[in-house]
């Protein structure tokens, strides 16, 4: 692979962790379809992992079939409660089992997300281990490495690179296969039971697969 065509690559990885992390916001009908998220998600995909691509394209399929209260009640069912979730969005429910959330994995997720120069806007009301959190973090890691490639800064991108494959491994890859499982077992709801495996089969892909060439490797 030439180094023009891995900077594509990476730079659809990046993206497609962003749009993911989207997918798992509040569904907001008007948001969803101008910035036609389904579509940009499926196409990149179709580059990336064509397996995670026709779930993407048929979560657009889905997502025009209901209406908005419909998405709104099954996206709180799932995710927010008050009467349980049948699929809590925080890492902490999976990697520390029976301990709640902010345990212990999610005080390391903190110390890596400080140890890049972030913190936690002040708005946001979720946990630090929340789903959308962690993809956004990944988005954030390669879009560093996609500017350091850009700028043949081929030491950075490799540090950015690396910084990925142990976030991933440690947090989303240990966690988000079972999280994606409750989904599918907790909901008939197609544009999530899609949503879900869009996002299991993305993960087992990114785990699979090393994300840097020959050219990026000590």
């Amino acid at each position: 692979m030439g180094d023009e065509e891995f900077i594509m690559q990476e730079r659809g990885r990046r993206d497609c962790y962003r749009l993911l992390a989207a997918c798992f916001y509040q569904p907001s009908k008007e948001l969803f379809l101008q910035e036609d998220l389904f579509t940009t998600l499926a196409g990149l995909l179709n580059r990336i992992c064509p397996q995670a691509a026709v779930h993407a394209a048929a979560m657009g399929e889905a997502f025009a079939r209901y209406d908005h209260g419909e998405l709104l009640v099954e996206y709180a069912r799932l995710f927010i409660g008050p009467y349980g979730l049948q699929a809590p969005p925080y890492g902490s429910v999976y990697l520390d089992e029976g301990k709640g959330v902010m345990t212990d994995s999610t005080v390391e997720a903190v110390r890596m997300y400080r140890t890049e120069g972030l913190s936690m806007d002040e708005d946001f009301k979720e946990l630090p281990d929340h789903l959308t959190v962690q993809l956004e973090f990944m988005y954030y890691l390669a879009f560093n490495e996609v500017r350091a490639l850009e700028n043949a800064e081929t030491g950075t991108a490799r540090q950015f690179s690396e910084k990925q494959q142990r976030f991933l491994k440690r947090f989303l890859g240990a966690w988000v296969p079972r999280f994606c499982g409750r989904i599918k077992d907790g909901t008939e709801n197609t544009f999530y039971r899609s949503l879900a495996e869009c996002l299991a089969v993305f993960i087992e892909h990114e785990l699979r697969v090393s994300t840097a060439p020959e050219a990026l490797k000590s």
